[in-house]
Parts: structure tokens; sequence; C-alpha cells
């Protein structure tokens, strides 16, 4: 390294290595420059000086100058390394990687290059390749422990558990009596279990257990120690110790829910469906009665009981359960008791408990056969559960009635303003859901999770600017776009986005789904610097659990979501492309002068504008970001913030097809994702891709509308496609035509039969009716009457129940209703059949704005249209009180009832 230099200028490249590495880079920048004065086209001197201005964001010259370096010294590994550096930096990890190998040609043994090359490969997962580095590092350097386990570790990646045991053994074998020195306990007694997981992994139980109790001593994680004994012991078959040390463990955790399982797994009284015979039953009641006298301070040893028992046990059992809770004012409780809602029966049950708790504490002011007197309080939080149980099951009369006894109760109390918010979501009246959450923010401005759920709440009602307004309070500078970005809040860009895309807007919607999928490659990124940390740290287990989580990353929920409304975007740009420049000057030329006066006037105001805006948010976020030192921190500019360059792509499918690809990676058993994928390949007239779609979608539910209506649109398509007359085309026919007749909704069935008998088998299903009708009238245009009539004479039944307490529930759901009136509006284009749907659903869904419901906040005069009480229209007045302390006016005259 800059060898050929004379001793001055040698021990100033050492300086410019060293100011890279101190980040002193001007320094670095300094010396570089006194070796080019005499020595211009030294190779290994402008490769530094281009990664010392790669660090100051100078990229083009960097570039330039590390390939000038490498043009004049094409054989120095230090030109090659510092060009794999530069790519590493913009994540070119592949080219990096070539640029390492070359590096390597001129100097086999450097070990910095090895080490780099190596995180790369994991990086990568290029794991032949990673083993092969990691060899090579250990036989440079034995006698460093990190080798040693990067070695064990890219076996274990390479699916070689047994050959990482070997290498784990033979190091243990090279300290002095086999023992670690004492600053390093903790490190080897992680080795040590991740060495016995590998035994696990590899199905060698009864080794695995012999290395651990003859380890038990060196292990300092005792917890970690009891958790890995007692799962080989349940794999081994020893249920009666796994059940000891069950027990052993609950004594030191009675809250863990992983140990109360692990136990039942051990006395034979566990199955995974939660369906459990009367005698399994009665032996668990007896399990956790002895647990509970032990543990009775447990909540977790009272709750689970509820999940497997069953009428008047059941009953006895909640009944106890809930009592304590309301005295005590817990208000998460019903999110507790939830999922019982999903066992049969067992929310009749609740209810005529709640009810009568509710209905004792009102009248006699204590519990049923109870003497002593509750808190006034313990009425308010009866009222919030059983307002919360109506929620679930529909009754949203009842619920908003008994929340608003609630709130009349005691007035200051936030949860049941934000629980009401909830209810009025739910029932269909999302600005007055918005204006309870932003009353219920104001009652206590310094919650950023009530701030949180409010901005969430205005988003679902389409309120993005005031939503944006009330989002930036807790941004760390007043900047919400960078800021939110930046901290990669998901659940606000996705939010965002979706209301963009309800409200037409494209590019913006755009904007914020492909921020959510940067979020995902930015995480894929970070594991990064892990892969050196991990093993230094010797946190293996927690390493290659990353490692996992990392390569199933991008089928979490979120990034299915950006990727699906991306998608959707790119769907309808493609049905309604953005008119081109030159399109819309032959508009404008065909205007009046008046008008085109007219329009000019109001383009160059929307200019003006949005220019205020612009230059307002530069000023706040100027006076806000001074740090200490009276520096401002200098943010890049987003040059497309309304994402106006996103609409500008010459091929929407293209997009969409990068975006599917990944769920279809990731997501393969989802339906959206196979439904995505027949939508885009139509349009892309990609049959046989359509029809593999389609397969998937009738392999995992033949009978979801959505796969019946792809069904029928395929083939008819195929029908009305001309002969083939080429190659690829006959190709295509001979296939779908030997396909056809294995698809059992069309054996022996023409397309409009296919369609009738799968009306005959959903008769009472609203969905599936509206896709009957969807599909009838695009085979048979002419029938536009019969498919509406379809709709019209779907019967909203009741929902059956067993118990006569329960209210009125009707089987349809708003997002159904409102689904089916798109249909009629947009493809069977009737405006009275639409009208008539518009009104019969307002009467089913009374709070729904969308229906306008007599009682939604849309309809003047109703409860929740009262001058801004509930209703969020006017976003500037609203957006001006955001910055007051609370919106005191709920507290005048307050009145608390005992």
């Amino acid at each position: 390294m800059g060898a050929s230099l004379p001793p001055k200028e040698a021990n100033l490249f050492k300086l410019i290595v060293k100011s890279y590495e101190t980040k002193q880079y001007k320094k670095g920048l300094k010396a570089a420059d006194a070796i080019l004065k005499k020595f211009p086209d030294h190779g290994e001197t402008l490769s530094m000086k281009g990664l010392t201005l790669n660090c100051l964001d100078r990229k083009s010259e960097a570039y330039e100058l590390v390939r000038m370096g490498l043009k004049h010294d094409l054989k120095s590994h230090v030109c090659w390394h510092v060009y794999g550096l530069l790519y590493r930096s913009d994540r070119e990890y592949r080219e990096a990687i070539k640029c390492y190998r070359n590096a390597l040609k001129r100097d086999p043994d450097n070990i910095e290059i090895l080490r780099d090359l190596s995180l790369l490969q994991a990086q990568m997962r290029d794991l032949t390749g990673f083993v092969e580095t990691r060899q090579q590092l250990l036989t440079l350097k034995p006698n460093h422990r990190m080798n040693w386990i990067g070695f064990a570790v890219s076996h274990h990646l390479n699916s070689n558990a047994l050959k990482a045991v070997e290498i784990l053994e033979a190091y243990e074998g090279t300290l002095e009596d086999d023992h670690p020195p004492d600053n390093e306990r903790c490190e080897h007694g992680e080795m040590l279990l991740y060495k016995v997981s590998l035994l696990e992994e590899s199905t060698s139980m009864e080794r695995a257990l012999e290395e651990l109790h003859k380890k038990e001593s060196k292990i300092v994680d005792k917890l970690d120690y009891k958790e890995q004994e007692v799962s080989l012991l349940v794999k081994l078959g020893r249920l009666e110790e796994g059940a000891e040390l069950y027990r052993v463990l609950l004594s030191m955790n009675p809250d863990n829910y992983r140990y109360y399982q692990g136990l039942q797994k051990c006395l034979g009284l566990y199955a995974e469906n939660s369906q459990y015979s009367p005698d399994e039953i009665e032996r668990l009641d007896g399990l956790y009665k002895s647990l509970r006298q032990k543990y009775s301070w447990s909540s977790a040893v009272k709750r689970i009981p509820l999940d497997f028992l069953q009428g008047e046990k059941f009953r006895e059992a909640a009944d106890n359960y809930i009592r304590p809770l309301l005295t005590k004012g817990v208000p998460s409780l019903f999110s507790d008791l939830s999922p019982l809602y999903d066992h049969p029966g067992k929310a009749d049950i609740l209810e005529q408990i709640i009810l009568e708790l509710e209905y004792s504490v009102r009248v006699t002011g204590a519990y049923p056969g109870r003497v002593e007197k509750e808190p006034p309080s313990t009425l308010l939080w009866a009222l919030f559960l059983l307002a919360q149980h109506y929620d679930r099951r529909g009754q949203y009369d009842m619920a908003l009635s008994k929340i608003d006894e609630a709130m009349e109760h005691t007035p200051t109390v936030i949860d049941l303003y934000s629980a009401k918010s909830r209810f009025l979501k739910h029932a269909g009246d999302l600005a007055a859901a918005a204006a309870l959450a932003d009353e219920a923010r104001c009652m206590d401005l310094a919650d950023r999770y009530i701030n949180s759920e409010c901005v969430k709440r205005m988003l679902q009602a389409d309120q993005v600017p005031l939503a944006e307004k009330t989002a930036v309070l807790f941004t760390k500078d007043g900047d919400q776009h960078n800021n939110l970005h930046d901290m990669q809040c998901m659940w606000y860009e996705l939010a965002s986005g979706e209301s963009y895309f309800r409200q037409g807007d494209l590019g913006r919607a755009l904007k914020k789904f492909l921020g959510v999928e940067k979020h995902y490659a930015d995480i894929t990124e970070d594991q990064f610097d892990f892969h050196s940390y991990c093993l230094r740290k010797m946190t293996l287990r927690a390493y290659v659990e990353m490692l996992k989580f990392q390569d199933r990353l991008h089928s979490h929920a979120y990034f299915h979501k950006a990727a699906a409304g991306a998608i959707r975007c790119y769907l309808k740009l493609y049905d309604s492309p953005i008119k081109s420049t030159s399109e819309e000057d032959d508009d404008m030329s065909k205007l009046l002068p008046s008008q085109k006066k007219k329009l000019r006037q109001k383009q160059r105001k929307a200019e003006a504008r949005a220019k205020k805006e612009a230059e307002g948010k530069n000023e706040d976020s100027n006076v806000t970001g001074v740090s200490k030192s009276g520096k401002r921190p200098v943010k890049p500019v987003d040059p497309d913030p309304h994402g106006e360059k996103l609409l500008q792509v010459e091929d929407p499918m293209s997009e969409a097809t990068k975006y599917l690809k990944l769920l279809q990676k990731n997501s393969p058993e989802l339906l959206e994702t196979h439904l995505l994928s027949f939508e885009v390949n139509m349009r892309k007239q990609k049959i046989l891709l359509a029809f593999q779609a389609l397969k998937q979608l009738l392999r995992l539910n033949a009978e979801h509308p959505d796969s019946h209506r792809s069904l029928i649109k395929f083939f008819h398509k195929v029908d009305l496609m001309p002969a083939p007359t080429t190659d690829t085309e006959t190709l295509i026919w001979s296939v779908l035509g030997a396909e056809r007749p294995l698809i059992s909704q069309l054996q022996g069935n023409s397309l409009v039969e296919a369609n009738l008998n799968f009306l005959k088998n959903h008769q009472d299903s609203l969905m599936h009716r509206a896709a009957v009708a969807e599909v009838l009238y695009l085979l048979e245009p002419g029938r536009k009457s019969e498919a509406i009539a379809l709709i019209e004479d779907s019967n909203n039944n009741m929902v059956p129940n067993t118990n006569g307490t329960l209210g009125p529930v009707r089987e349809w759901k708003l997002k159904d209703c409102v689904t089916v009136d798109k249909l009629l509006k947009t493809y069977l284009v009737d405006d009275a059949a639409a009208s008539r749907w518009k009104k019969r659903c307002a009467e089913y869904f009374p709070y729904s704005t969308y229906f306008e419901g007599s009682r939604s906040s849309a309809v003047p005069g109703s409860a929740y249209n009262q001058n801004g009480s509930a209703n969020h229209a006017d976003h500037e007045h609203n957006a001006g009180s955001i910055a007051v302390n609370g919106n005191m006016e709920a507290f005048k005259d307050l009145n608390i009832q005992s």
C-alpha cells in the first residue's frame, strides 16, 4: 500500500488512510492532493481520494477518480478494494463482491478484504462463498475467537449444523483448561447454548441434553438454560421431568403463557384447536385450581381457564375474573376478553354476566350476592365494557347509548371518547369518528397514542390536511413528512396512501406506498452492521433468528398492503392514463379565449399557493431545526413532494409487475396476491400467466366471489379471442383446451350455466349475488334488468342467535353494501337502481355517511352534525384550533355523579 512512492509521499499516503478511518476527510484530501502534485497518475492515491470524496457526498467525482486510479494501477489490490467499498456504500453488493474477488487475486491473504467479502456474502446469502471465506480467515488467523465462531455460523447457515458443532468443539479445545477468561464468561455461555441449539436442530436430542448438563456450570444465563433443558426433555418424550421443570419455571414467572402451554403438553392436556373432551376439561380445571392457589396474584392463571371451560363453569369463572377488574377500572378488559367471542356460545354468556353486573351496581351499588358497596367508578367501567360488547356484536345503537351514558356519568375519562370514536367508525360515520377522536386528543395534548389514534381517524375520513397538521404536533422539528418517513412510521404512510387513493390522487398515494416499500429495503440493509457485531458480541442465537426473520421480511402485512396499494395505483393509471403535455395543449386549443384565460389564472393561483406552503414549511423547519451550535442541519429537498414524477411512467404494468413478483414470492397463500396477478396479466395480455393466477385463486378458495368473477371473465375473454395464427398462440390454445375440462365448475357447463350454478349454491350471500349479477351482465348485456334484480332481491337476514337478550343484528356488512352501490353506479350504470339501493341501505345503516343515514353527520340536524361537535368538514377552521391547549368547553358546568 503506497509502496511505489518515496518515503515522504508513502507517509502521506498512510495519513490519507488514517484520516479516512478517523473521518478527518479534509485532512485526507489535503494529503492526497500533496501526493498527486508530484505523482498525478498514482492509482492508489487517486482511489483513496475518490473514497474520501464519496464520504463527502461527491459521488460522481469519487467514481471518476477511483476508475482513473484503477486504470493507472490495474494490479493494485488497494484500487480494487476501494472500488468495492464504493459500490458497497451504494448498496451495489454484487458489484462490490466482484471487486473484492479481483482484489484477492492480487493479494489472496489480505485479512481486511476477506473480512469485508465475508460480510457481503452473508448479506447476499452467498452461503457457499461465505463458508469458503470464513475458512480462509480462520486458516490465516486461528488464534482469533471471532474467526472460529464465524466459521461455525457459516456452516450452520449453509445447513450443516453438525459441522458447526465440530468447529465449536475444536475452538473449546484451544482454551486453557477448557475455561474462558473471566471477562468472557457471558459470551462463552451464549456460545455453549448456541452449540446445544445446533445439536437440537440436527435432531441429536440426547447428545444436546448431555452437553447442556455437562456445561451447566459455565452457562451464566440460568433462565435460558432451563428453557433449553425443558424443550429437550419434551422432545425426548420425558414428559414427567418436563412437567416438573415447567413448574419450576412458573415459580419464576407465573404470568408466562408459554410455560402454562408447555405444562399442559407435558400432562397430555393440550390441543392446537382448543377442542377438549369433558374429561380433559375436568382435569384442566383441577390443574388450574391448584395453580391458582399457589399463584393467586397471577392474572394468566385466572384468564387461561376461560378458553377451555364451558357452560356454568365458564360463567362462574368469567364472573370471578371480570368483577375485580371492573372494580379496579382496567380499560383493556374487553381486549382481554375479545378472543372468547370466537368460541360458540361464550359471547351470549358474557353479555348476561355484564348486564347482571351493570344492573346490580346501578340499582344496589354492589355486585349480585354481595353486601359491600362498589366505588362509583365501577358503574362507569361496567357501562364501558357493555358498550364495547355491543359494538363487537354489531349493535351500534346499543353501544352508542351505553357509551353516552358512561360519558354522562364521568365526562373526563378519555377512553370513553376514543371508544365512541371507534364505534362511530364501525357504524359508518367517519367524520363524526374523527371529531370524537379529536375531542379525546384535546383532553390530553401530551399523549402520543391518543394523538396517533386521532390522526388515523382523520385519515379514514379523508381529512388529510387536518391529519397532517395534527401529526406534526409530535414530530421532532415540525416537518411531519420527513420525520414520519425517517421514523419509518408505516401505519401513517399506509393510511395516508389509502386516503389519497380513495380521493383519486394517485401521485401522492404512490409516494406513500413506495415510501413504505423503501422502509423494507432499509430494514434489509440494516442487517449489514450485525454480521460483524453479533459475531463479536457472541449473540449467536439472536443473530441466526434475525437472519431468518430477514429472509421472510417481505411477508409482513404492512409490506403486503403497500405493494398491493402500489399495484392498484398502477392498474388505475393504466386504465385512465394521465394526459401528456401535448394532449393538454390540444384540449386548451379547443377552449374559448375567455375560458383559456380563466384556466391559466386558476393554474397560476394553485402554483403560487403551493409555493407559499412550501416556503412556510421551510421557514418553520429552519426556525425549529437550529442546533445548540447555531448551525442548521441541511436536509435534502424532496424534488417530487406530490408524486407527480411517479405518474410519468411509460409502462405502468411493468412497474406493477416488480411489486407483484415480491408478493408472489412472499405472500403466495393470500387470495389478494393472485387476484392482483390476474388483473395485471389480463391487462398485459399474458394469457397463461393470468390462467396460472386463476388456478391459484381456485385452489385457495373456489367459492369466493372474486374467484368466480375471475373464472368467468377469463374464459369469456378466451372465447372472444380470434383463432390462433402463430405457433405461440396455438400452444396457448392447446394448454387452455387441455386444462378447461379439469375445472370442476365448467365441466359440461357453459359459462352462463356455471354462473347459475354458483348462484344456486350461494342464494343468501349478498356479495356472491353481486358477483353473479356482474358476470351475467358481462356475458349477456341485454339481461341488465335481471342482473339488477339479482342484487335487489337479496335479503338482509337476521344473524341467528340463541339468546333472547340479543338485539337485532343483520348479516350485511357496510363495506359490502358500499361495494354493491359502486357496482350499480359504475358498472351496471343504473341511477334509479343505485338510488333505491342507497335508500334501502340508509335504513340498515343509519349512521353511515356514505348512504346518508338518518343519524349520520351527513344529515343536517342529526345528533352528530352540530357545529363542529362531530363534523370536521371545514378543515381550515378546525386546523386552526389544534394549537390551543385543549378544548375546555366540555368541562364547563362539570357534574360528577356518584
